[in-house]
């Protein structure tokens, strides 16, 4: 694998990564693969499969491979089918509803955004459907019943951005493929299948969470941290989109959380106009802007340029849904302070419902995403 400070020229015959921001460490890294061969053939020809490395599946413990159909093909491997064909798609919907590996962290980190999601839908059905259709208002509708929820929402949000800080500063830091490409018993080609035996990802151990990957040696590969050093985050993490991304998320979730706890029926009621604009209105719109950083962050992660979508890759939408919740967010607060006047009341709620939506639309799709471990991609 290439150094983080190898330059596109130095890479082997093959080898491409991209970097979407100058100035960052690179998102992607595709390495062709080989076949197996004796020792002194061990430099073989490209077989038409690519080992993908991506930040965001580094993170997530995934281990992608892009494949061309032809190539293999005429190598003679045999291959899984494509993460987005409609097969793959119902296997992974099916994953979804059997399995639940409380101990992998990054599934953990989509199961409480989702949780946090859904609880945010229900506080946008209570604030706008009152003022779009009066008559379905029950008692303590607005009051007791948002303001409930916008703090439970706001806490499980904190709690899952203090999940995914813990994901991203214990990125796996050294190669993992993770497939095996083999000699195929039954045929005289070779078989690519997925090697959850010799995946050294911390997600893949089983039998705790926040727990350390031994490899087959009995060598402890890295411990588990729970913040890195200061060495660390000057040489590393602060040039790691990821990482930024994340730490965006968890402050604009801790000022959001303000936000919420001020919305509780007790603190709220008790507010005078420009008291609630500094402790319930400005947080909710600070926390917001920190929700649009983030989202937008880890939609170029997964692009090629700064300035190219990438709507192929499961991971741009998580972000892009993530994008379109947060600015619904933040408009709810810069609306909020004019919610005197009833059209700016009527916006600022309907924003809440709409990017409540959104955010459990991404939610689901990162939860899917969690459990696809060995996607496999076309090209």
């Amino acid at each position: 694998m290439a150094s983080k400070e190898t330059s596109y020229d130095e890479l082997p015959p093959g080898e491409h990564y991209t970097r979407p921001i100058p100035f960052l460490h690179e998102t992607c890294r595709q390495i062709p693969a080989t076949k197996p061969r004796p020792i002194e053939t061990a430099t073989s020809p490209p077989t038409g499969i690519w080992r993908r490395y991506q930040s965001r599946d580094n993170r997530k413990g995934r281990h992608a491979v892009a494949i061309s159909p032809q190539s293999a093909a005429r190598h003679g491997i045999s291959h899984p089918r494509a993460a987005h064909s409609f097969k793959a798609s119902l296997r992974g919907i099916r994953r979804m509803m059997v399995r639940y590996p409380i101990s992998d962290v990054s599934y953990d980190v989509a199961i409480v955004f989702t949780l946090g999601s859904a609880i945010w839908v229900i506080n946008g059905f209570f604030a706008w459907l009152p003022v779009q259709w009066p008559f379905t208002e029950f008692s303590g509708e607005v009051g007791a019943g948002g303001g409930i929820t916008a703090f439970v929402g706001a806490t499980v949000f904190e709690f899952g951005s203090v999940l995914l800080m813990l994901e991203a500063v214990n990125e796996k830091r050294t190669d993992c493929f993770g497939w095996a490409l083999e000699e195929a018993m039954e045929s005289h080609g070779f078989l690519l299948r997925p090697d959850p035996k010799g995946c050294t990802h911390h997600h893949s151990v089983r039998h705790g969470l926040l727990t350390a990957v031994t490899s087959e040696a009995g060598k402890e590969s890295r411990s588990w941290e729970w913040w890195p050093t200061w060495s660390e985050l000057k040489t590393h993490y602060f040039r790691e989109i990821g990482f930024l991304a994340s730490l965006s998320q968890f402050v604009g979730a801790t000022v959001f959380w303000i936000s919420g706890f001020t919305a509780l029926p007790p603190i709220k009621d008790h507010l005078s106009i420009p008291v609630a604009n500094g402790v319930f209105w400005v947080p909710q719109v600070v926390g917001g802007v920190g929700f649009i950083i983030s989202s937008w962050l880890f939609m170029l992660e997964t692009q090629k340029t700064w300035y190219m979508p990438a709507p192929r890759v499961l991971g741009w939408h998580i972000g892009f849904w993530n994008l379109i919740g947060a600015l619904g967010f933040t408009a709810c607060g810069a609306l909020g302070f004019a919610s005197r006047n009833d059209a700016a009341a009527y916006a600022s709620d309907l924003s809440t419902f709409i990017g409540s939506w959104a955010f459990l639309i991404g939610s689901v799709i990162q939860w899917y995403e969690s459990l696809d471990k060995y996607p496999v991609c076309f090209q």
